[in-house]
């Protein structure tokens, strides 16, 4: 292989060119020896005293030299030097393969909440859902990390294949749902992890959701997590939200519920206990007296 000597417009940079390309994509820069990881040949130039850069791009390998030497007086030792090197067989560059960008749809769904946006992605993101009040909870979801970011972004709650946010007050969603379904899908075909979900905490209300914790409740409470289970939350699922058992109180006959997501906040919410869940168990478990309620927080 032959080295090609080429001037440039800066009198203290020279090109090395090869008769084919060296790199598969991208251009680099290296400063120092200590940048050159990732390429052997660079670093090898370092121990040359007067190379201040290497560039390395396409077909030609450039240098930028300090001014205590002149081009003319070293330039044909250089050219030497890289094209021994590249003679030897060994890699100029150890070039990293770039995950290839998985191709996702994203679209925004209105729910009962005003405040709340459900975007819905056309992949799996978590098998256990979670819910973000602010920053210093998101630790176990980089996506919900950076969704916090955003100045209008209050909550994050993530489920499945869709992520609800909610905004604050004194914003529009026309003004920023197209930047949020835009970054949301960026993110995930860049191959963003939305929940690590060995990071999320046990937290009392995740606690009661485990197997172990519904066999040693009364029968009662069983029935009522189970028709929680199959008949209410796919209906607040679908509208962005969530519903988790929180307790019975077999004297007063209350059920204790926690919402998450758009349904926490919702303004129906209050119409959708009484008139939709309550009613469901009041039919289903026969007895009149029970009253359910939403436990926030």
């Amino acid at each position: 292989m032959r080295i090609s000597i080429k001037p440039t417009q800066n009198p203290a940079i020279i090109k090395f060119e090869f008769p084919e390309f060296i790199t598969k994509s991208g251009n680099f820069e290296f400063k120092n020896i200590d940048d050159t990881k990732n390429s052997p040949l660079a670093k090898q130039l370092f121990f040359l005293p007067f190379v201040k850069t290497v560039y390395i791009s396409g077909n030609f390998i450039a240098i930028e030299r300090y001014s205590i030497v002149e081009w003319e007086d070293v330039q044909q030792e250089v050219a030497e030097q890289i094209e021994n090197y590249a003679n030897s067989g060994q890699p100029i560059l150890i070039e990293e393969e770039k995950p290839q960008k998985q191709p996702v749809t994203v679209y925004g769904e209105i729910t009962p909440n005003p405040a709340a946006l459900k975007f819905v992605v056309s992949r799996m993101l978590t098998k256990t859902a979670a819910e973000f009040k602010n920053i210093d909870e998101a630790a176990p979801s980089p996506l919900a990390k950076e969704l916090f970011r955003f100045p209008f972004v209050k909550e994050v709650f993530i489920d499945e294949n869709y992520v609800s946010v909610t905004k604050y007050e004194s914003y529009n969603w026309d003004e920023i749902t197209l930047e949020l379904r835009s970054f949301i899908k960026q993110y995930i075909e860049n191959g963003g992890t939305a929940i690590d979900e060995t990071l999320i905490a046990q937290t009392p209300k995740q606690e009661k959701q485990k197997i172990a914790h519904f066999e040693n409740l009364d029968t009662t409470s069983q029935q009522i997590i189970n028709i929680l289970e199959e008949y209410v939350k796919p209906a607040v699922q679908a509208d962005g939200g969530n519903i988790l058992f929180d307790s019975f109180d077999p004297e007063e006959k209350r059920v204790k519920v926690v919402l998450q997501g758009a349904c926490n906040g919702c303004p129906s919410s209050t119409f959708t206990l009484k008139s939709g869940i309550e009613n469901m168990l009041k039919d289903m478990l026969h007895d009149e007296n029970i009253k359910v309620e939403a436990v926030n927080g």
